[in-house]
């Protein structure tokens, strides 16, 4: 496959999924130059996690072989740093953007920020494994990422609209996230052991259910549904 046919392949999952949120946005949309700039943030969020993960390496070795290593190295050096990195960006600047302004824009923008994030890694891991690996990454890890986002995303919401719990609902937001990044990875990073990775689908499974009821709810919620 060519380069170009190999780079739309990177991008599509994370487009399709896009607009299925926007889509998914009945009540009132985001302008879609703030989307433009949310998922080029979600470009810049794989740079701090860079700059992050530097001296956390550096400090930290992790055996490849030990199921305890294994499991800090997938929660706390993979799945906390990478969804810091998109949090960031959702919590400290397009929190404050007047347009979020619906508890269903926290589900929008961390969706358009980790897309950014994954649709970027998306192309490197595709362009360095070729077609097989975009087409599994299509249907497992883009679509993980999505779910991350949504769970982050459903609690930003709640933090942004529920006066004097902003702190506890974007630290639930960022945990949650966490949470399910670091359990889909810790079954995939010790799938030496036999059978081990379905652990990966059912948490998988568990954020698509969890997701869409998060979706459901915060349509619900939608001040903008008297106007209607």
């Amino acid at each position: 496959m060519d380069a170009l046919s190999l780079f739309a392949l990177a991008l599509a999952p994370g487009a399709a999924i896009m607009l299925y949120i926007y889509l998914k946005d009945k009540h009132e949309r985001e302008p879609l130059s703030l989307l433009m700039i949310s998922f080029l943030y979600g470009g810049l969020s794989t740079l701090l996690t860079l700059f992050i993960s530097w001296p956390v390496n550096a400090l930290i070795l992790i055996k490849e072989d030990d199921v305890v290593h294994q499991f800090w190295n997938a929660f706390f050096k993979v799945a906390l740093v990478e969804e810091f990195s998109k949090f960031f960006f959702v919590r400290f600047i397009l929190f404050y953007n007047k347009n979020f302004n619906e508890p269903f824009d926290g589900i929008v923008y961390a969706v358009m920020v980790s897309m950014g994030f994954a649709t970027l890694e998306n192309v490197l891991y595709v362009y360095q494994y070729g077609v097989a690996t975009g087409i599994m990454r299509m249907f497992t890890a883009v679509p993980a990422h999505a779910t991350f986002a949504i769970l982050m995303g459903f609690f930003l919401g709640k933090a942004k609209f529920t006066h004097r719990r902003v702190f506890y609902f974007s630290l639930i937001a960022l945990l949650s996230a966490a949470i399910f990044h670091g359990s889909y990875d810790y079954f995939l990073f010790i799938s030496y052991v036999p059978g081990i990775w379905t652990g990966a689908v059912v948490s998988l499974i568990i954020g698509f259910v969890l997701s869409r009821k998060a979706i459901q709810l915060h349509q619900q919620t939608s001040p903008f549904i008297a106007n209607e």
